[in-house]
């Protein structure tokens, strides 16, 4: 049996659909429950094409690198100068690897033993690729030539030194009397330095020289004097 509500439950009842939902006054949903759309993104070229382009430089150095590494070859170089008619020794020659340029023909690594012990045809700088153009096999002194030592004192040479395959020319300085040797006796002979060494403690210098066979007894005679002197002409060549 269902109990009649009383007068102040009916009252209550009118006030409450008398007023409305608090959310129904407001209506949708609150704008601090809206999604923000995303933002734009600008596009910038200059940076996208500096992208792009260090993408690909960096591919072509890889390419570069892998190709160096692929056509360097080992060749043979020398570790000091090496000049003109000196006798290239094992300390002399190292091996080394570089990339070739296609114009240079330097000698491969496996001609070493065949280079040791010949002369080179001009000088090589410290450093440089050895050709088969810059050394020789020619015997010193060669046919038609005669190597003569020549003994002399500190100022009878320049002070700047000699090396090897420098042009010289032997003169014979005078006398006491202020004349030369003898009339028949030229008073001066082209050469070639082949070797200096030293002569003493008194800074003496012996220097050997490559001369014509003809030639020959007369420089020794000269040189036999004491009386001689070398005189340097233009290393270009």
């Amino acid at each position: 049996m269902a109990i009649a509500p009383t007068d102040e439950q009916r009252s209550a009842r009118r006030r409450d659909r008398g007023k409305k939902d608090p959310e129904d006054a407001i209506g949708p949903a609150a704008s601090s429950d809206t999604v923000a759309p995303p933002p734009k993104m600008r596009r910038r070229p200059l940076l996208i094409a500096a992208s792009v382009a260090a993408v690909c430089l960096g591919a072509l150095l890889g390419v570069m690198a892998f190709t160096s590494m692929n056509s360097a070859k080992e060749v043979l170089a020398v570790r000091s100068t090496v000049h003109r008619g000196e006798v290239i020794t094992r300390g002399d020659v190292m091996i080394v690897r570089v990339g070739v340029d296609p114009g240079l023909k330097p000698l491969p690594a496996s001609e070493l033993n065949n280079v040791v012990g010949k002369r080179a045809a001009m000088d090589i700088a410290a450093g440089g690729l050895v050709t088969g153009d810059e050394i020789t096999s020619s015997v010193v002194p060669g046919a038609g030539e005669s190597e003569v030592g020549i003994s002399l004192a500190p100022g009878a040479l320049p002070a700047n030194g000699l090396e090897n395959g420098d042009d010289v020319r032997i003169v014979l300085t005078p006398g006491q009397q202020g004349q030369y040797k003898a009339d028949s006796t030229p008073t001066d002979v082209a050469a070639i330095v082949v070797g200096v060494s030293n002569g003493g403690s008194n800074g003496q210098k012996v220097v050997d020289v490559l001369v014509p066979k003809d030639q020959a007894p007369d420089v020794a005679s000269m040189a036999a004097t004491g009386k001689v002197a070398l005189v340097l002409d233009s290393r270009e060549h």
